[in-house]
């Protein structure tokens, strides 16, 4: 199941599904470590002996955020419970603390007692040994503790403090969990349990008939008892009402910040865009600057890894996305956390974890028994790129010039030393979907498009034998493109050369959305003939012809298959191939009307979000569900970027001004 509703400050990251659950909680990176892990922190009403959880059929949900804000905004009802309910959650935008607003409304002619259970099911570090729940009466409190890791509930029903409590065993020895014992609308009072646990907690209400009374549930973290017991304290002290108010405040403000003009744009495409921005600062950790791929647990559920991942080639598209729209504070970490990652060959390795140790891999150092570099070198140029891109738009000497000397430099330096001679093309690696390793045209396009950046930087910098060098292997790789990676048969671009066992090469024609980067990064003009035609191509080619719609990566796309009729479905329709798509409308356009499919395809996008405006990865081609992760922070970013281009060609095309 996706995750429509994400929470988070960079490093408090809380996750919930469609039914209201909490299903992942991270913490103190954004990705790492999840405490929660896929099951359940959840909520149940019970009233006149009758017993609802949140997940049930019986309850109807409306669900979404705040306008511009990372406040949700959920109405619930059930008819069999009489009830009403009214709810937001938030995570401080500071502080490590997440806060449930409830009002719950009385809808039966009577006066009846309400009672509200939480549930916490924390697996602290990721694992059940070992942790202890424990009350505190003190301070009127349930807290999980395990090591360096604290997680403290509480809260007040119309000022009353906790009701009930209990702790104790779950999912060992034949018990369930405390949940269960929630279903009688009482629980036992138990106040420690140790070992793999879990705990509840409730709240009551009198409620007369037709009337509305306000609860307030929140959960604190920290990395001991008195840093938890200091932010209950301050949720208190300060009402998490008010907190909750100024929360809403800040993501407003920090949305609008750049007070954008955008123009001719419908307003439901703006309000995405406005959504994805808050959805970036939720998954870029603000520890070290990862910029996390998705933090989707489910995803556990067909393969036993995440995407809990730093990929430098995500997070470098993610960083461009967010200097053209203004929001460049939020990526400059990024580029110490590439700096610091970088190998003392110059390349960045597959992926990184959030505390930026090495992530696991499935590229092999070795293949048919030839040692290889197990690397997607778009990786390491397109850190490169998106320095210039921060560069261009913000002239700071400074800073570029420690980032040139720890991580441009080396970095060009690899890659004009591995160049496959016979095509003047980088030699082998893996592709940009991890798949399949060759010699392909969109790691050329980003190598070349790496090494311009690199010379520009030797210019500012006064290192004319250097600008020199990288710019004549920027020229180089350019021939090699034209010469070796256009096919005059099929009339466009091909995706590459595949390594064959015997170490030749074998020419790989397959159609590939990713060709894109031809023009995106000045490899050719969007309107060469060559572009156009490859670009036609990939529209005729791999759009999905259900009534789904989309992009597809390429033809007979394996990853989450849902048919063989690749005539029909080359593949799921992706987010970011179809705004590729849109990018190239934008960029060829001469005149406004000539934009109008590029609005089509980001309406496309738009209608393809989840209620909550949350972009998974991809979309099944029938059905038009979300499939593998939501959301995507690429998919994001890429929404991000495409609605910057759109806002940039629009003032070329009628000079008009935009403020940024």
């Amino acid at each position: 199941m996706p995750r429509p509703l994400v929470f988070g400050n960079g490093q408090l990251l809380v996750n919930m599904d469609a039914s209201l659950s909490i299903r992942d909680l991270y913490f103190p990176y954004v990705g790492q470590l999840n405490h929660v892990g896929g099951h359940f922190c959840t909520f149940g009403i019970w009233t006149e002996g009758h017993f609802s959880w949140c997940y049930s059929s019986a309850w109807e949900k409306i669900s979404g955020y705040k306008q511009e804000t990372l406040v949700s905004e959920i109405k619930a009802s059930n008819s069999g419970l009489e009830l009403e309910l009214l709810i937001n959650d938030a995570v401080h935008f500071t502080d490590n603390i997440y806060l449930k607003r409830m009002k719950v409304k009385n809808t039966a002619a009577r006066r009846r007692e309400v009672r509200i259970f939480f549930t916490h099911d924390f697996s602290i570090d990721e694992s059940e040994v070992g942790d202890t729940a424990v009350y505190n009466p003190e301070i009127s409190a349930v807290y999980h503790y395990k090591r360096n890791r604290y997680f403290l509930a509480n809260g007040r029903a119309h000022g009353e403090r906790i009701f009930e409590y209990t702790t104790g065993i779950k999912r060992f020895g034949g018990s369930e969990g405390t949940w269960r014992d929630a279903e009688d609308g009482r629980l036992a009072n138990n106040p420690i349990a140790q070992g793999s646990v879990d705990s509840t907690i409730s709240f009551r209400m009198f409620l007369e008939a037709g009337e509305e009374k306000i609860l307030y549930y929140w959960l604190v973290v920290g990395k001991n008892y008195q840093e938890v017991r200091q932010l209950n304290e301050y949720v208190v002290d300060r009402s998490p009402a008010r907190l909750l108010d100024r929360i809403e405040t800040f993501w407003q403000k920090w949305v609008n910040k750049q007070e954008t003009a955008f123009l001719d744009l419908p307003q439901n495409l703006v309000d995405q865009y406005k959504r994805s921005l808050l959805i970036l600062r939720t998954q870029i950790d603000r520890n070290i600057g990862a910029i996390i791929a998705a933090n989707d647990s489910d995803i556990l559920h067909y393969n036993r890894d995440h995407y809990s991942y730093m990929w430098p080639r995500d997070g470098a598209l993610v960083a461009m996305a967010a200097i053209q729209a203004g929001y460049h504070e939020m990526v400059i970490q990024f580029f110490y956390f590439c700096e610091n990652s970088l190998t003392d060959k110059g390349f960045l390795l597959h992926k990184y974890n959030p505390d930026g140790s090495v992530g696991s891999s499935w590229h092999a150092w070795v293949e048919h028994g030839r040692s290889q570099i197990p690397i997607q070198e778009d990786e390491t140029a397109l850190v490169i790129c998106a320095l210039w891109e921060y560069y261009k738009r913000h002239r700071d000497l400074n800073f570029i010039q420690f980032c040139y000397r720890g991580f441009v430099k080396p970095a060009a330096d690899f890659m004009i030393n591995y160049i496959e001679d016979i095509f003047n093309l980088p030699k082998p690696s893996y592709d940009l979907w991890e798949e399949r390793r060759g010699i392909f045209t969109y790691t050329a396009a980003t190598v070349y498009a790496a090494l311009k950046a690199a010379a520009h930087f030797a210019e500012v910098l006064g290192e004319d034998e250097k600008q020199h060098v990288y710019q004549e292997a920027a020229q180089k790789l350019h021939q090699g493109i034209l010469e070796h990676l256009y096919d005059q048969e099929l009339g466009r671009f091909i995706r590459g050369y595949l390594v064959k066992a015997d170490g030749s090469y074998e020419k790989d024609t397959t159609l590939e959305s990713s060709l894109w980067a031809l023009f995106a990064f000045d490899v050719l003009p969007a309107d060469d003939e060559r572009i156009v035609r490859t670009m036609q191509a990939i529209e005729a080619g791999l759009w999905v012809k259900t009534g789904v719609g989309g992009i597809a990566r390429y033809t007979d796309d394996y990853y989450f298959q849902k048919t063989s009729d690749i005539n029909t479905v080359p593949g799921n329709p992706w987010i970011i191939c179809t705004l590729w798509l849109a990018q190239w409308y934008i960029a060829r356009a001469t005149k406004t009307d000539e934009l109008s499919r590029a609005v089509e395809l980001l309406h496309w996008v738009d209608r393809s979000s989840l209620f909550s405006g949350v972009l998974p990865e991809q979309l099944h081609p029938y059905s038009g569900e979300a499939l593998s992760v939501a959301p995507l922070t690429w998919s994001h970013a890429t929404y991000v970027a495409t609605v910057c281009a759109y806002l940039e060609k629009y003032k070329q095309l009628t000079s008009i001004t935009c403020h940024w």
